[in-house]
């Protein structure tokens, strides 16, 4: 993988820290765009989701980008109403055809969804997938520490990643070091609190006049010193460029337990215990 920073996986798979999300970009041409945009100002990850509604777009912009597709890495999710193992392999097929760029680098269960309790039956089915080669990571989205553990008890493979909403004002400890002691990967989604508060607050700004940098670029900072996978999303030039531009500073250890005492367990998207949505 030809990218500055970059994680390995559990299965020795190597991925770039810093990802361009697309959740809420519209189909058509704004995320085609928005790749393109992406891939010129040096990413190389792509988060897209069935839910997302625009895998077909997210194919399109990955195909006519100018980047070999194999210099990409490309995650999709399967859905919540494609549970189940037979399900989950349909919900696979679907995203292969909608993408159509001849692999899924990582499939991930986009939430546990506990009422329905076939999560478990879901990652087996993604194990499958993963053994007979179709795609090259597997992992889960919004997952707990109880939903993780099932996964170890139930199932053989250890997901690769954990993708969970995580800025400053939502760090959660317990799960981050759960899953650094088995040894998957967390990827932080809504890394600005969906353009929400994180973006106006003032210890955040004092610390960025500090380096000459924005509140968006302090708090992506923040979370990649924490060692985490970033996606960042949006679909106009100048702030995937920005969001890009983290690489040439660094925050003192000071000013990372400063951000640290934003903590309060804020959440700007559903709760993994009662998001049971299909």
């Amino acid at each position: 993988m030809n990218y500055p920073y970059c994680k390995t996986l559990n299965n020795g798979v190597v991925v770039p820290q810093l990802g361009l999300g697309t959740w809420k970009s519209a189909s058509g041409k704004a995320v085609i765009d928005a790749i393109k945009y992406a891939v010129d100002a040096g990413y190389r990850s792509i988060d897209t989701a069935k839910a997302y509604r625009n895998e077909e777009s997210v194919g399109e912009g990955i195909r006519t980008c100018g980047i070999p597709r194999e210099e990409l890495y490309v995650t999709t999710k399967i859905w919540n109403g494609d549970h189940g193992f037979e399900n989950t392999i349909k919900g696979y097929e679907g995203s292969m055809e909608r993408l159509d760029i001849g692999y899924i680098d990582e499939l991930l269960i986009h939430w546990p969804t506990p009422k329905y309790n076939d999560y478990v039956e879901t990652f087996k089915a993604m194990e499958m997938l993963y053994e007979e080669g179709k795609v090259r990571a597997i992992g889960v989205c919004n997952f707990t520490i109880e939903f993780l553990e099932e996964l170890r008890k139930n199932c053989h493979i250890t997901p690769a990643v954990n993708q969970i909403e995580m800025h400053p004002m939502l760090i959660q400890h317990d799960l981050m070091d759960y899953c650094s002691d088995h040894g998957i990967l967390i990827e932080a989604y809504s890394p600005l609190m969906n353009g929400g508060e994180i973006l106006h607050n003032e210890l955040i700004a004092e610390i960025g006049r500090k380096y000459g940098k924005t509140n968006a670029q302090v708090t992506l900072r923040f979370l990649f010193q924490l060692g985490v996978r970033i996606l960042t999303k949006s679909v106009h030039k100048e702030r995937i460029i920005e969001n890009q531009d983290i690489f040439d500073f660094e925050l003192s250890k000071e000013d990372m337990e400063r951000i640290a005492t934003l903590n309060k367990g804020i959440r700007t998207c559903g709760d993994p215990n009662t998001s049971n949505f299909r």
